[in-house]
């Protein structure tokens, strides 16, 4: 993703994983951002879903479908998306965390990703957006 958004957008997409974060308010850095081949997020969350015990549970991101709750079964296995969060890219924060709250709140809706996601042309300038300000010279 830098080489291809540059150095502003990879910023803004480290803030943007942070302000999630930080709406959850969790502790601790367990997160990690991938950049190559597609950008993506992970946030591991340190509580089980309802209907799901036993299993890890992890919010992640990726720049061609969006937000997900998934499982982990066995760190072998592929994450088990259990529940998405709409068509939107990039929601703010407040949704995505919101949206992982209500998630805790009841079993998940099972919406595991059969509706396309628009292609977001402007990835690159809306996480720029969140880049930090550059300092004054």
């Amino acid at each position: 993703m830098e080489s291809e958004f540059g150095g502003a957008a990879v910023r803004g997409l480290h803030r943007y994983v942070r302000l999630v974060i930080d709406d959850l308010r969790l502790s601790g850095n367990a997160y990690y951002l991938q950049l190559d081949p597609t950008a993506g997020a992970y946030i591991a969350l340190d509580r089980t879903l309802p209907g799901h015990p036993g299993c890890d549970v992890a919010l992640v991101w990726n720049e061609r479908e969006g937000w997900a709750l998934a499982l982990e079964t066995d760190s072998r296995e592929d994450l088990i998306v259990v529940d998405r969060l709409g068509t939107e890219i990039l929601p703010s924060p407040r949704v995505v965390a919101k949206f992982t709250r209500d998630a805790y709140a009841s079993e998940p809706m099972g919406d595991t990703g059969d509706s396309p996601v628009p292609i977001c042309h402007d990835l690159a300038e809306r996480l720029a957006a969140y880049a930090p300000a550059a300092l004054p010279a």
